[in-house]
């Protein structure tokens, strides 16, 4: 928080064609290593893209404060935040090309929250509560543990019915199938921050928020098609949610109605769904723009304690980002993480296994060292 109210440092994001030597002439050439861990916990080298180079004080103790003198005029600084980006031509969005996908993304996602819009007018106590109740079920075991911890990163295994139950949950939240989200979220941590990243602040703080998801041209181009979600293709139960997915919160919406009428939709489908859509895309933009880095992962994940408090510990990014296998995101005792929890519950009662957490060792490799 305080970092928040005081002068922040220029971080830079650029490209090849800006070298040390342009920015300048007394800076050393740099190389960078990024180190990422399989989900058996062992440590691989990670060669980042060539496109973009990340710089960070913190994260790789770099010197760039007379490059970021002599070139700030070429960048732009994120709101509130050490994080100066390269600037770049804006894409009109109209004269670009859409596809039936993008148009589909921006119904859903702008009728959700015109549909939230009316909550003040169809307000009651039990609307209420279910619009909680699904939170927790959408968004922390279907989103947090299930999409995210467990398919994306393998960091625990739960029995085959329990898997699909909580996938299922997740297919609720109305953030696409499983395998659609997976190969988005890997793809993230595969290219992170680089021009090749799904969602990255690099394009500046609302792309990486929302507006990524409406331009299924931009995610191909940089990604390819998805090719790296065979383990769950290769399932009926994921291609059955992937091929049939809209149905289902349709369901949703009309048991919802035959519950407790209008109420019930705009509370349990409207509220909590943009509830949970931004709690989950603050995790891909403030904690790549807002926070502190603990670990150096050659990266701009931050841990970002309000959002962990929102979304379940997720916000604890930068843990995260330097142990993407790991089960358990809150890694200090007072970093509040509820799917950790959860997760700690179902190891406790034996639906949960092979549990990944990090070693004393691996801690160690990746911890900010001064120079």
């Amino acid at each position: 928080m305080a970092s928040l109210l005081t002068k922040p440092k220029p971080l830079f994001l650029c490209s090849p064609s800006l070298s040390p030597r342009t920015l300048n002439t007394s800076t050393p050439s740099l190389s960078f290593t990024r180190i990422s861990f399989t989900h058996h916990q062992k440590l691989a080298p990670f060669k980042p893209p060539s496109l973009v180079v990340a710089f960070s004080e913190k994260g790789l103790k770099r010197d760039v404060t007379t490059a970021a003198a002599a070139t700030e005029g070429d960048f732009r600084r994120i709101m509130l935040s050490d994080v100066l980006v390269k600037k770049k031509e804006k894409v009109v969005w109209w004269e670009r090309e859409w596809k039936a996908m993008d148009f589909g993304a921006v119904a859903v996602v702008l009728s959700m929250h015109l549909l939230s819009l009316l909550a003040p007018f169809q307000f009651n106590w039990r609307a209420v509560s279910v619009a909680f109740g699904l939170y927790i079920v959408t968004g922390l075991l279907g989103i947090t543990l299930s999409f995210h911890r467990n398919l994306s990163h393998k960091a625990f295994k739960l029995p085959k019915w329990l898997e699909y139950l909580f996938a299922y949950c997740g297919a609720q939240a109305l953030q696409g199938n499983p395998i659609d989200w997976v190969s988005t979220h890997r793809y993230h941590h595969q290219f992170c921050d680089s021009d090749r990243d799904p969602h990255s602040p690099l394009d500046g703080f609302w792309f990486s928020h929302m507006n990524w998801m409406f331009d299924t041209n931009t995610i191909t181009q940089r990604c390819g098609e998805p090719n790296n979600v065979g383990d769950l293709e290769k399932q009926p139960f994921y291609r059955f949610l992937r091929t049939t997915y809209i149905l289902h919160p349709v369901a949703l919406a009309i048991a919802l109605y035959a519950m407790g009428g209008f109420p019930f939709i705009v509370w349990g489908m409207g509220v909590r769904i943009v509830w949970v859509y931004h709690i989950t895309w603050l995790v891909n933009s403030a904690c790549h723009v807002w926070g502190k880095q603990a670990w150096n992962t050659g990266d701009l994940s931050k841990n970002n304690w309000w959002v962990a408090a929102l979304a379940f510990g997720e916000g604890w990014h930068n843990n995260h980002h330097a142990f993407e296998f790991s089960a358990r995101h809150g890694l200090e005792w007072w970093q509040l993480d509820m799917t950790w929890y959860v997760v700690r519950f179902l190891q406790a009662i034996g639906l949960a296994t092979d549990v990944k957490l990090p070693s004393e060792a691996q801690k160690q490799r990746m911890a900010l060292t001064s120079d």
